[in-house]
């Protein structure tokens, strides 16, 4: 293949990435958007492998035909409340990926470059690695707290802002020494131990943050995975790999702003630590008697209502209740019933999760509102039912200065008329803080799991 052929195809696979990108932004084409991003990504790699530039075959077909696999065994398997942690276990990869090329490029006797241009292909090479290792474990951290394998409390060290200073100039401390030793041959000294720091500092940087931050870290991940594949495109001269790793390195930096913004948080603030980290005092204490509601009472509060609100949480996604929570909507919708679905930026455990569950279920997008459009209309709600959702929809983020999530936007349900929540137990939500809501004169306490519990729901409305 001509390299003129080669650059056009990188330029049509470019086009759509940013096609899928544009179609991911939006429910309705989603669908649109993935397949632009499958064509885009068969185009780059078709034309990598007749570019010439592949030396063994062999090597490639292996190395696509275990990473093909290894992509449809987990899409066979992992199941949609696995999503978080999988995205962040891939994130870590593309990481390892970028370290890998850093040190095969670093070892390479063959690049011929002298001067200036040897200069650039270094700095190239120490900044993709520092980027990836620090991509590698902050993500590997990130899935163990996902996956519920590390606790989701944030780890605070002592001078834990000093130690951070402290890694930080010591890799820019290494990166001279490297690249003074590379005039001579040398730097791999000063290299691996930059490497070293950075996995420290991914790992120091991810287990500082709190579970109620994990979605912003997810997407914080996405971005530095991105910015480490763009520096492996710089070190193997590769423009695709270059501009598709800045369009995820750039989409995923606005999109953690985007939910910084919306969650009242500053961005160094998330790096920083988890929620609640500078509160001057101690949180109060949740106290009362809570209500419990069984099933045909459920379906009695529904049938009387007009307004229905449904707030959907990691819980649901547990259980795998979308699919009745659809029928049940749809049972709703057809009685005359208002129904709608409620969705904090950051419910479940990555940006976007509960979405993907309610299009999986087929919810109709018309009806699912995000919190700012919903958040001044809860006195026109008759009945909110909460799905195995605490922090957002936890009054203390609003009235305790003290709470660990003081500050946090929250959908307000308590101010409807009644709220439902549905939980297994009374036990705290992923951030460990306790919610006054579930003491509230006009909520219900639902509990059992959430998807036994709404067939029986539906069940009752039916009969």
């Amino acid at each position: 293949m001509s390299q003129s052929l080669v650059t056009m195809s990188y330029i049509v696979a470019t086009i759509l990435f940013i096609l899928s990108l544009s179609g991911l932004s939006n429910q309705e084409t989603a669908r649109r958007g993935n397949y632009y991003g499958m064509i885009g990504m068969t185009i780059a790699i078709l034309a990598t492998i007749f570019s010439g530039a592949v030396t063994s075959y062999g090597i490639l077909i292996g190395a696509l035909a275990i990473g093909g696999s290894i992509g449809l065994f987990a899409a066979k398997r992992v199941e949609m409340t696995q999503m978080p942690e999988l995205v962040a276990i891939m994130h870590s990869l593309v990481g390892m990926a970028a370290v890998l090329v850093g040190y095969a490029n670093f070892l390479d006797p063959s690049t011929g470059l002298t001067g200036v241009e040897k200069t650039i292909h270094e700095i190239e090479i120490y900044l993709g690695i520092l980027i990836g290792a620090v991509t590698f474990s902050g993500s590997v951290i990130a899935f163990g707290k996902l996956s519920e394998k590390i606790s989701g409390k944030p780890m605070l060290l002592p001078a834990r802002h000093w130690l951070n200073l402290g890694l930080l100039i010591g890799a820019v401390v290494l990166g001279g020494m490297f690249l003074s030793q590379t005039e001579n041959g040398g730097g791999l000294t000063p290299l691996v131990i930059m490497t070293v720091i950075a996995l420290l500092f991914g790992i120091h940087m991810v287990m500082a943050i709190g579970g109620a931050d994990m979605p912003v870290v997810v997407s914080m991940l996405n971005s530095y995975s991105g910015w480490a594949a763009s520096a492996t495109g710089f070190m193997l001269n590769n423009d695709l790999l270059i501009v598709t790793g800045a369009l995820v390195g750039s989409s995923g930096a606005i999109l953690s702003y985007i939910m910084c913004r919306a969650m009242n948080r500053h961005f160094l603030s998330v790096i920083a630590g988890g929620f609640g980290t500078a509160s001057g005092g101690e949180a109060a204490v949740v106290e009362g008697e809570v209500q419990p509601i069984g099933a045909e009472e459920t379906a009695q509060l529904l049938l009387s209502s007009k307004n229905i609100m449904i707030i959907p949480g990691y819980g649901m996604a547990v259980a795998q209740a979308q699919h009745t929570v659809n029928e049940i909507t749809k049972f709703l919708r057809d009685k005359g019933k208002k129904v709608g679905f409620g969705i904090h930026p950051v419910a479940g455990r990555m940006p976007g999760h509960m979405n993907v569950l309610l299009a999986e279920a087929k919810v109709p997008y018309d009806i699912v509102y995000e919190m700012e459009e919903i958040n001044e209309d809860w006195d026109e709600v008759d009945v909110s039912i909460v799905i195995g959702a605490n922090d957002i929809v936890n009054p203390s983020a609003l009235d305790d200065p003290n709470s660990p999530i003081a500050g946090m936007p929250v959908l307000e349900c308590w101010k409807g008329d009644t709220t439902i929540v549905m939980k297994r137990s009374m036990a705290s939500g992923y951030a460990g803080v306790g919610n006054p809501l579930f003491v509230k004169d006009n909520t219900r306490m639902l509990f059992g799991d959430a998807k036994k519990m709404l067939e029986e729901v539906l069940k009752a409305l039916k009969g």
